[in-house]
């Protein structure tokens, strides 16, 4: 999963709110006047103004002229924050004249701006779930791991970043004033834990060679106090009593997903298309363990496709395996590999262990810089049978590795990083993202990868039924009143899911209810490559395709099929 699934687009100061007109005085009393403003130089405003608001965002992004500042969680902050929005989509729909990748370009932006606004007032995160602050902005990963300036220019940076962590864990501690389920409230306080310990501990080993004790001394006293700051938080919450619930609701579920992106089917429609996916995989996981491992059940053929574990660990086999896999995509010309940025294998970080694997790719503002794949351990506090069976197999971590770097998020981010448009470069939606990460594991596996070896095609179809768990999950966990409980027992014993996943993916589909993009993204990939392949050569025309794809940037995927299949209006079909 990568970053800008996460990203949580924040605040504006109030002179800003309204954006401005620009206007060209007229050279002569004769002559025409010009257009108060141009599509192009209303992106470029909203974009500049996006960054105001969210300098997180932009910091990631690569824009380090805000480098150490942190959103405003204020009530007033978010109350300007849901302004801009409302100011972006009414602003948007008054430019006529539009070429058609400006209307495309329009559609896309209002989207961007209509899936925040749902997060911020609709779903009412900032009051109800601590993932708005854990994936907005607390991360200090991009001043300890991206080499985007010299040391001492990052330490600096850093230590302004923790100056203003106190102040943001006093808004987060006001805003999170009713009770929170259980799971939230564990998340929470994994999440503000482990930021106490990187502020702390990770921080100054990361400058521990720069030579200004002056600069030294600066970053010990401001990390401590922000790692104070964190760790007071995450002791609040382990004070709260567990209540509410996780629960969006029937309703809710359909505004989100047609809020974020622009998918208008009935939620039952997508369960039931969920559901088939789930019983095709299944069916071709029997197969594939009939051949693999005889007369054995599933499970037991699960288990011992897993029982090969990576050979120094999964980070040296990640780190094996991506040569080889960028080797694949190009002799079986599947989809163009620009640029020659790297992708390095790294464990991650204990404040975001809640994700098995994750890349952090480099932001399009960021030139040459290397993206990091990483990969978690599993908890040290669980028994050692569950941590051994956390680690992936050998070919279950290959497809993993095929989702997060090649030809998944590493490269999907490699195209939108070189997108036409700013939209499209900034911006890139969970279910394009995960829909494509996730799509490219059931693609290799089509073209040959594993050169049809059975223990390679249980690890194509094991990731393929936990995604699909995942969509299940989320509609029963939102919409069908299904328990914790009984999401687990979903993953255990419909995916195949060993313990400590199972735990994992029943506790993340309560505070993350769009992990369901995952498969519903794939469904609306696979089902435009069939239909905009159709009459272009079959698979002859797989590549075009890919390249066609991802030049869009990130984008719902409904818009991406009504201008390549040129329809009248933007269909989610799957």
């Amino acid at each position: 999963m990568p970053r800008t699934a996460a990203s949580a687009l924040a605040l504006l100061a109030s002179a800003l709110l309204t954006l401005p007109i620009t206007t060209t005085p007229a050279a002569a009393k004769t002559a025409a006047p010009k257009p108060k403003a141009d599509w192009d130089g209303f992106v470029k405003q909203t974009v500049e103004r996006w960054f105001v608001i969210d300098p997180s965002t932009a910091v990631y992004q690569g824009a380090h002229q805000y480098d150490g500042q942190l959103p405003d969680w204020s009530a007033a902050g978010l109350n300007r924050k849901a302004t801009f929005l409302k100011g972006v989509i009414a602003r948007a729909g008054t430019f006529g004249k539009l070429t058609e990748a400006q209307r495309f370009e329009r559609a896309y932006l209002v989207q961007v701006a209509k899936g925040q606004l749902f997060w911020l007032t609709d779903a009412d995160t900032p009051h109800r779930n601590p993932s708005f602050y854990v994936g907005g902005g607390l991360d200090p990963n991009v001043y300890l791991s991206r080499d985007y300036a010299p040391p001492a220019v990052r330490m600096k940076a850093l230590i302004r970043f923790f100056d203003a962590v106190p102040r943001a864990a006093t808004q987060i501690r006001t805003n999170l004033n009713q009770p929170l389920p259980a799971t939230f409230l564990y998340y929470g306080i994994a999440g503000f834990s482990g930021f106490a310990d990187a502020y702390a501990n990770d921080a100054p080993r990361a400058f521990a060679d720069v030579k200004d004790a002056k600069l030294q001394a600066q970053m010990k006293a401001s990390s401590l106090r922000a790692s104070a700051a964190m760790k007071g938080l995450a002791e609040w919450l382990k004070t709260q009593k567990a209540g509410g619930d996780y629960a969006l609701g029937a309703d809710r579920f359909a505004r989100m997903l047609s809020a974020t992106e622009a998918v208008d089917a009935p939620v039952a429609t997508i369960a039931a298309a969920g559901k088939a996916d789930l019983e095709r995989n299944r069916a071709a996981l029997v197969e594939a363990c009939a051949a693999f491992a005889p007369g054995k059940d599933v499970p037991t053929c699960v288990d011992k496709m897993n029982a090969e574990k990576p050979v120094g660990g999964p980070v040296a086999e990640a780190t094996r395996q991506i040569p080889d896999l960028e080797a694949f995509v190009r002799s079986h010309d599947l989809v163009s590999i620009p640029g020659t940025e790297k992708a390095l294998v790294r464990p991650s970080p204990p404040y975001n262990a809640q994700n098995s694997a994750y890349i952090d790719p480099a932001g399009p503002l960021d030139k040459g810089l290397p993206s990091i794949y990483y990969i978690s351990p599993p908890d040290p506090s669980w028994p050692k049978e569950k941590q051994d069976a956390y680690i992936p197999g050998v070919a279950d971590l290959m497809f993993t590795t095929v989702h997060e770097v090649m030809p998944g998020h590493f490269l999907q981010f490699l195209h939108s990083n070189r997108a036409a448009s700013p939209v499209g470069r900034l911006f890139v939606g969970y279910a394009f993202a995960e829909g494509w990460a996730h799509y490219t594991e059931e693609m290799m596996w089509e073209a040959g990868l594993g050169n049809g070896d059975p223990k390679v095609h249980i690890g194509q179809l094991s990731n393929a039924l936990l995604r699909d768990c995942r969509l299940l999950s989320a509609i029963g966990l939102h919409t069908g009143g299904m328990t914790v409980a009984e999401s687990k027992a979903l993953f255990r014993e419909q995916c195949f899911q060993d313990e400590g996943n199972a735990d994992q993916q029943s506790a993340r589909g309560t505070y993350d209810p769009a992990y369901l993009n995952y498969t519903l993204g794939k469904l609306m990939i696979r089902r435009l490559r069939t239909d905009w392949t159709a009459t272009r050569g079959g698979r002859a025309s797989w590549r075009a395709f890919h390249d066609g794809f991802l030049s869009f940037g990130g984008p719902p995927i409904p818009l991406i099929r009504q201008t390549m299949l040129k329809e009248d209006a933007p269909h989610a079909l799957f």
